[in-house]
């Protein structure tokens, strides 16, 4: 019983104030002129190419399918989408051998498709765990990447409810958190999953799919993944940040909990305070998969974005 409570506690704790991509795609719809860019083996990140125009990175958060984004990029005016699908999440293969840090893992191989791609500095966009992926990225290589789009993601998780928190302080729980994961039977895994979905969306017609990516998705790769997220601290490194970057945040299904838009655009301004130039701007209706339930908001402000930087 322990374990499912520790489980349940640092599910909870992750997915408030809808900063937590406990959440997996659905299919998208429309047609367009799609790619294979690579032919990565199985286990690593694979990405398809869809349309032409400015490069634009599309990463979806954990657990999600690259489908999640099929249709703000079909939306979205000259872009050429590069649809991400990291591995593990959604049916894809798991990474062989198991990373010694998923999310550090994930960047470099992201980082090496745009440089095998030769992308001039792509336009980057990450959902949850694929915003703190972009800001990795945009850390390791600044002169690499164009503008910067991070949807619902925190530099650090750990800190929204505690901001003395360090990533030191928070291992031994998301130690905890991981290892109850992996030892929870398949039953009592999937019933706690599923029952982090429903905040995450208002778009209650997305829940079955969201909970079938979950089923499709590698516990192992999972646990690691959240693993990362909890003890990587990147408020302060985010000063090194050298592309224009874009918030959206989303906060309404967190009202229950006492969250209100001021508590919450409180949160994102002072984990992101060092980052030069940031632009916050907050979701009046939408949940954590803002691409759903607020599309025609999102799309407007990463398509002016993307405009104002020609």
């Amino acid at each position: 019983m322990k374990i499912f409570l520790a489980l349940w506690y640092a599910m909870k704790a992750l997915a408030r104030l809808a900063m937590i991509g406990m959440a997996m795609a659905v299919l998208g719809s429309g047609s367009a002129h799609a790619a294979p860019a690579s032919a990565p083996a199985a286990g690593q990140v694979q990405v398809e190419v869809v349309g032409k125009g400015r490069p634009l990175l599309m990463i979806p958060g954990l657990n999600s399918s690259a489908e999640v984004w099929r249709e703000t990029c079909l939306a979205l005016k000259d872009v050429q989408c590069h649809l991400v699908q990291l591995p593990g999440f959604a049916g894809a293969s798991a990474a062989t051998p198991r990373p010694a840090d998923f999310l550090s893992t994930m960047r470099d191989q992201l980082l090496a498709y745009v440089q095998g791609q030769q992308l001039d500095h792509p336009a980057v966009i990450g959902h949850s765990l694929g915003g703190v992926l972009t800001l990795q990225m945009a850390l390791k290589e600044p002169d690499a990447l164009g503008l910067l789009v991070i949807v619902d993601a925190l530099p650090f998780y750990a800190g929204m409810q505690n901001p003395q928190a360090t990533a030191q302080s928070v291992q031994p729980l998301a130690e905890q958190m991981r290892t109850a994961m992996l030892a929870a039977d398949t039953a009592s895994y999937q019933a706690q999953a599923e029952a982090a979905l429903g905040p995450l969306t208002a778009t209650t017609a997305r829940l079955p799919e969201l909970k079938r990516w979950g089923r499709d998705s590698d516990r192992t790769t999972t646990a690691d993944a959240m693993y990362s997220l909890l003890v990587h601290d990147l408020r302060s490194e985010v000063a090194g940040i050298r592309s224009p970057t874009l918030v959206l945040g989303a906060w309404a299904s967190y009202k229950a909990f006492g969250a209100t838009e001021a508590s919450a655009r409180s949160i994102f301004q002072a984990q992101y305070a060092a980052l030069p130039g940031v632009r916050i701007e907050l979701s009046a209706a939408g949940h954590h998969f803002l691409m759903w339930d607020d599309p025609q908001w999102l799309r407007g402000q990463v398509q002016a974005f993307l405009d104002s930087h020609r």
